[in-house]
């Protein structure tokens, strides 16, 4: 047995828990990953999981060799793409974080587009609005919007999306209209967890910035219950423009205090620093550049499209 093959079968049945799924993964048989995992686990002298008839674990040794197991083939894989690049077309299995209602609105026809250009590429993207760590739950790129705080990931701005501040027709109705943004303080707003600076909403007047602080009764971490929330009359929201079109056209939802400007968020992809970057992973950021700068409005977003280490 390689080594080498011992050591993927065995860091994907540690990430996936599972050696049905890893086999699925790697596309190997249960049984040839079973095999590769206990010749390596016969090599060392120890074992790696603890394995019952319905769950697989890592032992106190196995999370310990399993940290030196990724940086090992993090290196054989950054080193096979060294060696390749500019000489391979980009293959392999890409894995890709994206937001749920930004992902599958705008991404999809994106990703079509890159698979219809690389052949040899396989892309697997996870829908979730759930904050993943791209290393240890081996992604290759995310899809990240608003600010970035992540300073081991590099991160290519792909475009500003314009954000509004909206609330159902019921709500206004029962507890009065803004006209200003200091107005919000007396308001229920319902607070995106997922911002930064959730309870802290940004506007310009001209030249000047107001700052409000905002509270409401409900706090979420999904983009999409917020933009659900503010339907239902719960309180005002602070909702992306891609997200609400449809709602405004059909009345649903009224955007507010628009003589006031709200700065734009924006959608960035970011993925693992590297000496070596994945011609894959490098093909779909490339590609991702050029796509959302194709439908950017202004040559001013095209020039903010350039990569930056966050």
């Amino acid at each position: 047995m390689d080594t080498l093959d011992g050591m993927k079968a065995f860091a994907a049945v540690a990430e996936t828990g599972s050696f049905t799924e890893a086999a699925r993964r790697l596309r190997l048989s249960r049984a040839l990953v079973s095999k590769y995992v206990a010749r390596l686990e016969d090599r060392l002298g120890a074992r790696l999981f603890s394995r019952t008839t319905r769950t697989v674990s890592l032992t106190e040794i196995g999370h310990a060799y399993r940290e030196h197991c990724i940086t090992i083939l993090d290196q054989v894989e950054q080193a096979e793409a060294a060696a390749a690049c500019g000489q391979v077309e980009p293959g392999g299995l890409l894995r890709i974080s994206a937001p749920r209602t930004f992902g599958e609105r705008h991404l999809v026809a994106a990703v079509a587009d890159f698979i219809a250009a690389h052949p040899r590429v396989e892309v697997a993207i996870d829908f979730n609005d759930r904050f993943v760590n791209l290393i240890e739950e081996g992604y290759d790129a995310a899809i990240r919007i608003g600010r970035l705080a992540d300073s081991s990931l590099i991160a290519r701005r792909l475009t500003g999306i314009p954000i509004h501040v909206v609330a159902s027709p019921a709500y206004l109705e029962a507890a009065g209209r803004p006209r200003r943004p200091e107005d919000l303080a007396g308001h229920q707003c319902i607070i995106d967890t997922n911002l930064v600076h959730d309870r802290r909403w940004t506007f310009t007047d001209g030249d000047r910035r107001i700052d409000v602080t905002v509270s409401g009764r409900i706090a979420t971490n999904s983009a999409e219950a917020v933009w659900n929330f503010a339907r239902a009359d719960a309180g005002i929201a602070r909702i992306p423009d891609f997200e609400i079109g449809p709602e405004i056209a059909q009345g649903r939802l009224v955007i507010l205090l628009e003589d006031f400007s709200s700065p734009p968020i924006a959608a960035y992809a970011v993925y693992p620093q590297g000496r070596f970057v994945p011609a894959k992973t490098r093909a779909f950021v490339d590609h991702l550049g050029a796509w959302f700068s194709g439908r950017a409005g202004s040559a001013s977003q095209r020039r903010q499209s350039a990569e930056e280490a966050v």
